[in-house]
C-alpha cells in the first residue's frame, strides 16, 4: 500500500490545490487575531462569540468540511478523469488496499492544516480569551479538545467524501449542497438531525472533552457517547461503502 499512499499524496498536493486550502485555513486564524487585537476586555461574551461565531460557524460548519471535500472527493476523482482507475483495479490485491491508502492520503494532508487552524485560532481567541488561555491551566484541555475534535471530524468527512468522489463525476456540488444544506441549516434548527451530522459529532466531542471552556455549547449538542459512536459508525460504514462500490462499478 505504500507505492499507492506516496501516489496519492502526490496527486493531493498539487500547488494550486494546496494554496486554496492554506488560505481557508489561515481565515479562523486571521479573523482571530483581528478580534484579539480589537476587543480588549476578557468577557464571557465575547468567550460566547468566538465558540458560535468563530469556531462554530465558520471553522467547524464551513472551512473543515469544504477543505476535507477538496482533498477527499479528489482521491479517486482524479483517477477517474484521468481513467487510470483501471489500472489500479486490474492489479491482484484486495479493493480496501487501495480505498485505505487513498483515504490515509486526504486525511494526512488534511488533519494537520484543519487541526492547526483550529488550535491557532483557539490560542489566539477573541478579547484577550487567547492570553487567557495561556496562563490558565486549562490552555492544554481545551487547544487538546479542539484537536481531537477536528481530527475527528477530518477523517469522518474524509470517508463521506472518498465514496461521493468514487460514485459521481459531480462529487463536489454534492458535496457543497450538502455542506451547506445539511450540516449548516438543518443542523442547526432539527434537533435530531444533529445525531446524523459531522457536525453534530464534532461539537460533542469538542463540548464533551472540556465543557468548561466551550460551555456556551451546552443547550446544542448531542452526548459525548453519541459523538463518539456516531464517527466511528459513519466512518466505518463510508469505508465499506467505498469498498462495495470499487468491487461492484465498471471501470472505463
Amino acid at each position: 500500500m505504500g507505492p499507492l499512499l506516496n501516489l496519492s499524496l502526490r496527486q493531493l498536493t498539487g500547488r494550486r490545490r494546496l494554496l486554496l486550502i492554506l488560505l481557508l485555513a489561515s481565515l479562523p486564524v486571521g479573523l482571530a487575531a483581528l478580534l484579539s487585537a480589537a476587543v480588549g476586555d476578557d468577557e464571557p461574551s465575547t468567550h460566547g462569540g468566538f465558540t458560535n461565531g468563530l469556531l462554530d460557524g465558520m471553522l467547524i460548519s464551513g472551512i473543515m468540511p469544504i477543505i476535507t471535500m477538496l482533498l477527499a472527493t479528489a482521491a479517486f476523482g482524479n483517477e477517474l478523469e484521468d481513467r487510470t482507475l483501471g489500472y489500479l483495479v486490474l492489479k491482484p490485491i484486495s479493493r480496501w488496499r487501495i480505498v485505505i491508502p487513498k483515504l490515509s492520503a486526504s486525511i494526512m494532508v488534511c488533519a494537520p492544516v484543519v487541526v492547526a487552524s483550529g488550535i491557532g485560532a483557539t490560542l489566539l481567541g477573541a478579547g484577550g480569551f487567547g492570553a487567557t488561555l495561556l496562563v490558565l491551566d486549562g490552555a492544554a484541555q481545551a487547544t487538546l479538545a479542539v484537536g481531537v475534535a477536528l481530527l475527528v471530524g477530518v477523517v469522518t468527512y474524509a470517508a463521506m467524501f472518498t465514496w461521493l468522489g468514487l460514485i459521481s463525476g459531480r462529487a463536489l456540488a454534492f458535496g457543497l449542497v450538502y455542506v451547506f444544506l445539511w450540516e449548516g441549516l438543518l443542523s442547526s434548527f432539527l434537533e435530531g438531525i444533529r445525531y446524523l451530522s459531522v457536525r453534530g459529532y464534532t461539537l460533542a466531542i469538542l463540548h464533551g472533552l472540556d465543557d468548561k471552556t466551550f460551555g456556551e455549547l451546552d443547550d446544542r449538542v448531542i452526548g459525548f457517547p453519541a459523538g463518539i459512536a456516531g464517527a466511528v459508525v459513519m466512518t466505518v460504514v463510508f469505508v465499506l461503502l467505498t469498498v462495495r462500490r470499487l468491487r461492484r462499478m465498471d471501470v472505463p
